[in-house]
């Protein structure tokens, strides 16, 4: 089971995990800044688990992140691929 806002899925070869973060200010910053190196660790170390727990071996993996404005009418989503590495 993931954590609330993130996800994998399987991209033909790549395992992708997505952090989605939602803004309705930038008060406290961007949906994007929202994913800082100390979050960045926690998704890693989220998705290493998953990974053994799925028994999956020399998978490629990727981290993206999504970022929903939700002052936007409609809700604007942006998506930023590879936003770090491991």
């Amino acid at each position: 089971m993931s954590p609330p806002g993130f996800f994998a899925r399987r991209t033909g070869e790549v395992l992708v995990f997505v952090e989605v973060k939602a803004r309705s200010s930038e008060r406290f910053g961007t949906a994007f800044e929202a994913v800082t190196t100390r979050k960045q660790r926690r998704i890693i170390s989220a998705a290493r688990h998953w990974i053994a727990s799925k028994k999956l071996q020399d998978v490629a993996v990727r981290f993206d992140v999504v970022a929903v404005d939700m002052n936007a009418r409609p809700p604007t989503l942006e998506v930023l691929e590879a936003a770090f590495d491991v």
